[in-house]
């Protein structure tokens, strides 16, 4: 049968290697139109172009408040009261130092989460004022992520202005420890076991409106310390050597973790971070490492994670073996960082209308799935269907002291996220 493309929209979903053809359904693609010409939506897209310079100065002051992941409460205190000022119906900060903003529904049959989360990488002392140059405006943490919490607060104003009200109740979350030993904190405290059972989670976090996460990549990460007495690197020659116990570990690690990641879905390993030692005369009485591997699948995650907790007591045990005299050496291996790996289906309604949402107000840009680390790991490992969409206008430089935000088209992503939340939480 031909296929009539005008109605499908076929793109590439990279699953590692692997090239999948996708197409959006015609279905969805009518049910966004259809919702974008409505009345009251077209009031409200005018709305969001409206506060837009607000939208801006909300995104400034939000920067430069300086958020280092654990040390989020100031910036929380001032993303609730913009919350509040923007119409929720209530606001609270729970045990972990979410800040959440529920909109309730007029029928409060489930709970749609939409998140942005609250911290940076950079560190106390970074220079976080904002500086403007034309139409680029400059600041570690701009686009990662205070762009995607100015984004929320529009949305929750721009809800309340227009008396948009959806069936299902919004929760507005602005949330801890996403970025780096955050280990996703603030979302694993958020679907807890026991916690607000909820239908569906919408993270924004990224760029522009075609660029959709659909997977999560899962990681492991530990601090490895070898320790021993140390001692004068003559005197007291022939003991146990801690740095070369490491050393020994890593050479183990290393090719069996390249034989193993060399095939099946893409699972990375990186010793990051090395310490230890006092002096050139001194052997040293710890060697420490901190290591990352990375993986979309659980199961590859868990092979390399075995590969490496062997190779670390290997290390031990030959530097334990050749020991002339003291006592052997021992190692902690310290867990820092768990996050969990999943993936939605291209074919399940959120990433359909994820989709077809981009495609409408790109003007049939071609959008695409990947999968990165986000604030959805959680929600997909848990099975519950999660997306992450973009922020917007145009960024670059995420992470880095030169990082930069363009406010072209930026009103598209309030747009998109306005619309995938009426989807998913039921408006008519």
């Amino acid at each position: 049968m031909k296929l009539n493309l005008t109605f499908f929209l076929v793109f590439s979903l990279i699953i590692g290697n692997h090239i999948l053809a996708q197409t959006i359904q015609p279905k969805y693609q009518k049910e966004v139109q259809e919702l974008a010409r409505k009345p009251a939506i077209k009031k409200a897209f005018e709305y969001i172009i409206e506060i837009d310079p607000v939208t801006i100065q909300d995104m400034i002051t939000l920067t430069e408040i300086p958020t280092p992941t654990f040390h989020e409460k100031e910036k929380g205190i001032v993303y609730a009261d913009m919350l509040r000022k923007a119409g929720a119906d209530s606001v609270w900060t729970d045990e972990v130092g979410n800040v959440i903003a529920l909109r309730k529904g007029t029928k409060s049959d489930k709970t749609i989460m939409v998140d942005a989360h609250l911290d940076t990488v950079f560190p106390f002392g970074t220079d976080v004022k904002v500086k403007q140059r034309g139409d680029t405006l400059f600041a570690p943490g701009i686009t990662d992520a205070n762009r995607a919490l100015a984004v929320v607060v529009a949305l929750v104003k721009t809800m309340s202005s227009q008396n948009i009200r959806t069936e299902s109740d919004i929760w507005f979350t602005g949330s801890v420890g996403e970025e780096g030993l955050g280990d996703l904190k603030g979302m694993k405290h958020l679907f807890r076991e026991g916690g607000q059972p909820i239908a569906s989670f919408i993270a924004i976090d990224g760029g522009g409106l075609e660029d959709i996460v659909n997977g999560g990549i899962g990681s492991l990460r530990y601090r490895v310390t070898f320790k021993g007495p140390g001692g004068h690197s003559y005197g007291a020659f022939g003991i146990g050597n801690p740095h070369n116990a490491l050393a020994q570990a890593v050479a183990s690690f290393v090719p069996k973790a390249d034989e193993f990641t060399k095939e099946g879905l893409k699972t990375t390993y990186s010793i990051s971070v090395l310490g230890g030692g006092t002096s050139v005369n001194s052997i040293p009485f710890e060697s420490w490492m901190l290591v990352d591997m990375r993986s979309e699948s659980q199961e590859k995650l868990k092979g390399i994670n075995q590969i490496f907790l062997e190779s670390m007591q290997e290390g031990l045990a030959k530097e334990n073996k050749i020991i002339r005299r003291g006592e052997a050496l021992t190692v902690d291996i310290e867990k820092v960082g768990d996050r969990p790996s999943g993936i939605a289906s291209p074919e399940s309604t959120l990433i359909q209308q994820t989709m077809a949402i981009a495609d409408y107000l790109t003007g049939g840009k071609k959008p695409e799935l990947s999968s990165s680390s986000t604030n959805s790991n959680v929600a997909f490992s848990k099975g519950i269907p999660a997306v992450t969409i973009g922020r917007g206008g145009i960024g670059y430089g995420a992470h880095s002291l030169g990082e930069y935000f363009i406010n072209k088209d930026g009103h598209l992503a309030i747009q998109q996220a306005l619309l995938l939340v009426l989807m998913q939480g039921g408006w008519k």
